[in-house]
């Protein structure tokens, strides 16, 4: 389990503060990862044609789950679960691994560089102002209606089009954040909880993926 790109899903349960050896008071983010199951396991020298295996994580109701994925979870012996992401490893890591492990917090020690994937809050509809941290325009002088507004977005004649990539007002949040080099400050193993210093993307109760730093 020594692989850099090891990691586990989870559960975002929320933030505290723990204090350091130094005394040092630290904001940490709470995140379950208990219940990972290893579903499959896939070769190179099969029609899969790459090594990695697949977690699954989260319970699910079975009337709610498909013919062909309860067969899948059927063979690994396992519940239905929610969520399902694949890890790439090399051929010898995967021989490490059976369909139907449970994997938990030995993955991670503390001390480790992660990086963080989940989705953001949802902002829904914003303006510049907010979604970009524009200035805005002056307040006096007989300025009325135009406080917030982005200013010109065009080019006139040449090129005679709003460039591609123009910030302006649209839908913020909801999208894919990865959060990189943060550092597991504690682990809870009987619990099965990772205290990873700083705040991670999304809202509590959200699902994550937590794997070794990349970078």
């Amino acid at each position: 389990m020594a692989n850099k790109m090891m990691g586990l899903l989870g559960t975002k349960i929320g933030m505290t503060q723990i204090y350091s050896k130094t005394g040092s008071v630290l904001p940490v983010t709470v995140v379950s990862v208990a219940g990972n199951t290893v579903l499959n396991i896939k070769t190179d020298n099969t029609k899969d044609g790459y090594n990695a295996i697949q977690l699954g994580f989260g319970e699910k109701k079975e009337k709610k789950t498909n013919k062909p994925d309860m067969g899948n979870f059927n063979k690994a012996k396992t519940s239905p679960k929610k969520h399902i992401r694949e890890i790439r490893l090399t051929a010898e890591e995967v021989k490490g691994f059976t369909s139907g492990q449970e994997l938990t917090t030995d993955v991670f020690s503390v001390g480790d560089k992660v990086d963080v994937i989940g989705h953001s809050k949802g902002c829904g509809f914003t303006g510049v102002m907010k979604r970009y941290n524009f200035k805005g325009f002056i307040r006096s002088h007989g300025t009325h209606e135009f406080f917030r507004h982005g200013g010109s977005i065009g080019t006139r004649l040449t090129p005679g089009h709003v460039m591609k990539g123009k910030k302006m007002p649209g839908r913020q949040g909801n999208e894919r954040v990865t959060v990189q080099n943060l550092t597991i400050e504690k682990i809870d193993a009987e619990k099965g909880l990772l205290y990873i210093r700083g705040g991670v993307p999304g809202k509590s109760k959200g699902f994550l993926m937590v794997r070794k730093a990349v970078k």
